[in-house]
């Protein structure tokens, strides 16, 4: 495993979260694996995370604030060794583009659901929920990709 890439629709909450993670895990664990975050959807392109992933993220040790977003496109299903999808409608979106090395976040966890976007909770709240979701998912992952 060289490379991995984590993927929600816009690319500034929930996949800025997951690469932050992955990168401090990576770096505790002095592994060498490219990680890097994109999104399915392109109105996003060249912004930061939004200000509560900063937040959270910086809130456990992790600085996303100069991650910018990026598009997942057909030119890049080959640049990747695993592909890891945020939720069922990313997973969808990606696969129906011809990507074969895909896998759900939530496959690692949480019982096959999706991670949800912090959005649709009230507040703050909702990010920290995400980030432990998020967090706990990629602990697994990179356990079980790893062996």
């Amino acid at each position: 495993m060289k490379s991995i890439v984590f993927v929600c629709l816009g690319n500034i909450c929930r996949s800025p979260i997951a690469e932050g993670c992955a990168k401090k895990i990576i770096k505790e664990q002095m592994l060498d694996i490219k990680v890097t975050s994109a999104g399915t959807g392109s109105w996003h392109i060249g912004e930061s995370p939004c200000p509560n992933s900063i937040k959270v993220c910086k809130k456990h040790g992790i600085d996303i604030s100069h991650y910018r977003a990026t598009q997942f496109t057909k030119k890049d299903i080959n640049s990747y060794d695993l592909v890891v999808a945020l939720d069922s409608s990313n997973f969808s979106d990606l696969k129906n583009m011809g990507v074969k090395n895909l896998v759900k976040l939530g496959d690692y966890g949480y019982n096959s659901q999706d991670v949800p976007d912090p959005y649709f909770f009230d507040g703050f709240d909702g990010f920290e929920k995400v980030y432990e979701m998020i967090e706990s998912c990629v602990k697994e992952l990179l356990l079980i990709v790893l062996r």
